[in-house]
């Protein structure tokens, strides 16, 4: 587990004080080992939908009484030979999108094979799709505009009255076939279920793939660096690259920025990598060793814990490094802050206890209270985001650890993964549906998973050297 103090003894690279030990993006985002950040073009890429067509009739896809609707994704139609694979892709990475948050029944793209294949909306054949079970199909379209771009058009259609439901079309980059997609799933999962989807949200997570040794005093540690990638684990990218120990990455709210924890300095400090402007910045002035940064809802204040006066504490800090606040004054270790949604409290760790265990603090420092009484080891808590009012956390289950989730209201705690390898750092999705966690289960390691908030439905997401403590974007 990662019970973090300001010495880096921890397997993953984290801290850990020893007395409780136990067991730039490909577009140009990178941190140089001078601190120098290349910029990323802001959304150079992202299709721009025009404003939908007024002839298009709204309506809700409903399947029969008590199931899901019914959809079915066939690959798009290629204008021309060359776009076939993108064609291709756009269709697979589609249904994929709308399978994940389980809201549709995906009809298996394989059972596509005796379905006529239709060049136009007006010959889709509406009799052979509705005999295969299907409520919805998807039509979609993708021609060049000139010789880097192309225009994706899509149309979701209702098998029975055979209305076009929803109809956008985009243009763009042709290198982006995947983003199209993850747009229009999360903007059909709006429109058809009122739902926020995250199919263009992103993951954050350190790892050692790159499997470099850490340069100056400390010897024999692995290098570990902050990557991103798509929220399935596609595009992953490398932010920092200064070959030193960079953990602990956690997203700003507008997804533009990431606060991760460096010992790039020697010592642990908290750096902000601006990804689309190129800069950074360090909030916390270097004063003392700090770790661990959390961003407030809103993006206004940093939590973090610091050593500067003296013992592990968790303190709150404006964004622009103004108005430090100590919370605790404790001399047992605090560690792993999470903000409530909004951003009236915090959960945390501690060990004033004896052992780790979870407890929950307003932000002015009052009411505290210990959340965790049935664990004997508690750490790295997440505050789910609306509808929701939970919080997950790493609980010891024997030798290694799982994931349980505490409800607020109730007070009641269920476990989500069941002993399958040590389970551990969840991160809930924006729409508090998934959560993303580490797992040494497949026997590669420890990699980055996700799952429903219910434990169902687990996917790796990492494959490549060891990867550790996934955020996840807004």
């Amino acid at each position: 587990m990662n019970f973090h103090s300001p010495t880096p003894n921890s397997q993953d690279g984290t801290s850990r004080p020893p007395s409780l030990g136990v067991g730039g993006w490909a577009l140009g985002v990178a941190i140089a080992a001078c601190c120098v950040i290349a910029p990323l073009a802001q959304d150079a890429q992202t299709p721009a939908p025009p404003p939908q067509q007024p002839s298009e009739i709204q309506l809700v896809i409903s399947g029969e009484p008590g199931t899901p609707p019914r959809y079915a994704v066939p690959d798009f139609v290629a204008a021309t030979p060359d776009l076939a694979e993108v064609a291709k892709t756009l269709g697979q990475v589609l249904w994929d999108d709308l399978n994940y948050e389980r809201e549709f029944y995906m009809i298996p793209r394989d059972t596509y094979a005796t379905i006529p294949v239709a060049r136009t909306p007006e010959t889709v054949p509406f009799a052979a799709w509705r005999e295969l079970g299907a409520d919805a199909v998807i039509f979609g379209t993708v021609q060049k505009t000139d010789a880097n771009n192309v225009r994706v058009q899509i149309r979701l259609l209702n098998i029975r009255s055979r209305q076009s439901v929803f109809a956008k079309e985009y243009t763009g980059s042709a290198a982006t076939p995947r983003l199209y997609a993850h747009t229009v799933s999360d903007e059909i999962h709006q429109q058809q279920r009122a739902l926020r989807g995250v199919a263009r949200t992103k993951l954050t997570f350190a790892s050692d793939r790159n499997r470099e040794k850490i340069s100056g005093p400390v010897q024999n540690r692995d290098v570990k660096e902050v990557y991103v990638a798509d929220y399935d684990g596609e595009n992953p990218r490398r932010v920092t690259t200064n070959r030193q120990l960079n953990i602990t990455p956690v997203w700003a709210p507008d997804a533009r920025g990431i606060a991760y924890t460096s010992y790039r300095r020697g010592y642990p400090d908290i750096f902000i990598a601006l990804i689309y402007q190129g800069l950074q910045e360090t909030p916390t002035n270097g004063v003392g060793q700090n770790w661990l940064p959390m961003f407030s809802p809103d993006g206004t204040r940093i939590a973090f814990i610091s050593n500067r006066d003296g013992n592990p504490e968790l303190y709150v800090i404006n964004r622009d490094g103004s108005n430090v606040r100590r919370l605790t004054n404790n001399p047992a270790i605090d560690s792993t802050p999470t903000w409530s949604p909004n951003g009236t409290q915090l959960a945390f760790t501690s060990d004033r206890s004896g052992t780790p265990q979870i407890y929950i603090v307003g932000a002015d420092g009052l009411n505290l209270r210990r959340i965790t009484t049935n664990d004997s080891y508690a750490d790295r808590p997440t505050w789910s985001p609306p509808p929701f009012n939970e919080i997950a956390y790493a609980a010891r289950t024997g030798p290694a650890y799982d994931i349980k989730v505490f409800d607020l209201a109730s007070s009641e705690t269920h476990l989500v993964t069941f002993g399958e390898g040590s389970n551990e750092s969840p991160a809930f999705s924006p729409n508090g549906r998934h959560i993303a966690f580490t797992s040494t289960r497949g026997g590669r390691g420890t990699q980055v998973y996700t799952m429903a908030r219910d434990g169902k439905n687990v996917r790796p997401i990492t494959r490549d050297g060891n990867n550790y403590t996934p955020a996840w974007s807004n």
